[in-house]
């Protein structure tokens, strides 16, 4: 998984794992919240509270960036200047799509009705299609400069203030949710050149169930392919 390194000062292909993780649940959670049935609502309070915490992941992932990134890149590349305000914009519109989409996920999760299901949908695709073009261009015209500008003790910096907003009791569950886009052999490899061994047997040993029991909760009739 990931980009191949330019020459330059750091490594930011674990960006690229965090955008395919974004894609990847963002493009299951909206069939999710269009299949809920009307009337069901303890399946809809299910779905709800897994397109919140995507939702609330997204709003960390950016409050990040915007925190630790932005000022820095266009101080030290200001040829990039352009490409921050596009990318502060596009944060900008994203918190107001997640912003309209919890008055939806509370109708749904309160009535599960046909409507508030709809209305959820729509909104959740929404954030969905401005991230795909946000992510994008972040890859394009974002990171390149920023494997030649910081350092990679800095970069991790914003790696640990990222993990940081993880609730511990999540991060089995998050693990799993940043391997799901990759192959099996992609995974194996990426966990042995991110992970320790401890944390490597850990997730085998534990997180791994954890994960699986989520699954299998969002998809109790299978995991779509």
């Amino acid at each position: 998984m990931g980009n191949t390194t330019a020459v330059g000062l750091c490594n930011t292909d674990d960006m690229n794992v965090v955008h395919a993780m974004f894609r990847h649940l963002l493009g299951r959670a909206v069939p999710l919240v269009r299949e809920v049935r009307p009337g069901d609502r303890d399946r809809a309070a299910i779905v709800v509270a897994h397109v919140r915490e995507i939702a609330h992941g997204l709003h960390d992932h950016h409050s990040t960036e915007d925190t630790l990134l932005w000022d820095d890149l266009a101080a030290r590349a200001p040829a990039c200047a352009l490409h921050v305000g596009l990318m502060r914009s596009q944060h900008a519109t994203v918190a107001d799509q997640l912003a309209a989409l919890e008055d939806p996920l509370t109708q749904l999760e309160r009535t599960a009705s046909a409507a508030a299901r709809d209305d959820a949908a729509e909104a959740l695709d929404r954030v969905r299609v401005t991230l795909e073009e946000h992510l994008g261009a972040e890859e394009e015209q974002i990171l390149p400069w920023v494997r030649t500008t910081f350092t990679q003790e800095e970069w991790d910096v914003l790696g640990e203030a990222g993990r940081s907003k993880i609730p511990k009791e999540r991060m089995f569950v998050q693990l799993g949710h940043m391997m799901a886009p990759m192959s099996d052999g992609e995974a194996r490899a990426w966990t042995r050149a991110n992970l320790p061994l401890p944390a490597r047997l850990m997730y085998l040993l534990v997180g791994r169930r954890q994960y699986l029991a989520e699954l299998r909760t969002l998809y109790p009739e299978g995991v779509p392919a």
